[in-house]
């Protein structure tokens, strides 16, 4: 089942089950995802965003979210950082299992070698492998930091 579709189908129980702030943080998802399906239709891609593309908006949704609640907890507003990782956990669900440190260094590996990637400058094609094949299961922002390291030494 596509990971759209997923969302209209728990959209729809969550609306059975009365289930008010899962509803809301569902409806969040599906309207960032017709948004960005929008955008695409004016770049002229008729077949809106698809698969990877989605799960990058459910990625940036939960990274938007924990920057909320460090930034609510750091302001003594417990209440509201509590809402931001209920809606985490609700938007997780729809993203693949999150990679281990050692399946991490692995992917990068095999991203280096498959690019054949010899220095810094091959970044760019690591991280579009990596982004290819992993998007939703690792942080980009901390794997930079390791293909830098790997490509410099």
């Amino acid at each position: 089942m596509e990971l759209r579709d997923k969302v209209n189908a728990a959209i729809k129980q969550a609306m059975r089950d009365k289930a008010a702030m899962r509803l809301s943080t569902l409806r969040l998802v599906n309207a960032a995802i017709k948004d960005r399906d929008i955008a695409a239709r004016g770049e002229g891609n008729d077949q809106g965003v698809d698969e990877s593309e989605v799960l990058g908006i459910l990625g940036k949704m939960v990274k938007q979210r924990r920057e909320s609640a460090r930034t609510y907890e750091e302001g003594g507003r417990l209440d509201l950082a509590e809402r931001e990782v209920a809606e985490i956990e609700i938007i997780e669900e729809f993203l693949p299992r999150a990679l281990s440190g050692d399946e991490i260094t692995a992917a990068v590996d095999a991203a280096v070698a498959e690019v054949g990637a010899e220095s810094i400058r091959d970044m760019g094609k690591v991280m579009g492998a990596l982004k290819a094949k992993y998007t939703g299961q690792m942080d980009f922002g901390a794997v930079g930091g390791m293909v830098k390291d790997r490509l410099s030494s």
